[in-house]
């Protein structure tokens, strides 16, 4: 069961991505809808929606049905790839493609660790929330400041903690497959939409740094 599981997980994530990332190409493309979503403050009720859109389907999706949480999950990526859009504005294609690619790999090494390991990573769960919680702090604060020496530091510390995430939540997926209390599509979902925040943010903070913008 664990590998079907698995299979269906990396499959939805997969599937997340591809909304989110076509979504946004498609977005900056048309100058009127980057004008729309970005100059009349739409920018941020779409920011609303999304982080309603993740609470709802953290705390629902195990109770949902299996439809529901995956249009949930659908929609959830579908108004990401409306902010998303922005970085097809600001930096070049083919260094997008190179970050995704080298975002795979280091996702792809820590997932790996996170699955074959025989230690138990929940013991790092708390220190990993810490480091968010932390993280998010920090971000709210520089967006004040504006140094980019200190926005370097959170994307480096932000990045460390992803990975530490991704093995972490790889196993805690794992270790749901063993329990019949939850559906097993309704655990894709929620194992879809972690790996899939756990790539995401590796991903942009890794295209923060190392990133070639238009400019």
């Amino acid at each position: 069961m664990t590998n079907k599981l698995m299979s269906k997980v990396f499959l939805w994530m997969t599937l997340g991505l591809l909304v989110t990332f076509a979504t946004g190409y498609f977005v900056a493309g048309n100058e009127k809808m980057i004008v729309n979503i970005f100059s009349s403050g739409m920018h941020w009720v779409l920011m609303i929606v999304e982080l309603a859109l993740v609470f709802i389907l953290s705390a629902r999706a195990a109770k949902m049905s299996g439809t529901s949480a995956k249009i949930f999950f659908l929609l959830y990526s579908f108004v990401s790839g409306l902010t998303f859009s922005s970085i097809f504005i600001v930096y070049n294609l083919m260094s997008i493609f190179y970050v995704f690619i080298i975002a795979a790999i280091i996702f792809a090494i820590f997932g790996a660790i996170g699955y074959f390991t025989n230690l138990d990573l929940t013991k790092i769960g708390t220190f990993l929330l810490m480091g968010l919680i932390a993280v998010i702090i920090c971000m709210i604060i520089n967006m004040f400041i504006g140094n980019e020496q200190f926005d370097l530091i959170i994307s480096i510390i932000s990045i460390i903690v992803f990975i530490g995430f991704t093995a972490y939540d790889i196993q805690k997926i794992k270790n749901l497959a063993e329990t019949e209390m939850i559906p097993e599509d309704n655990i894709a979902i929620i194992g879809a939409l972690e790996l899939y925040l756990d790539y995401i943010n590796i991903f942009l903070h890794l295209l923060s740094i190392i990133g070639d913008s238009k400019d």
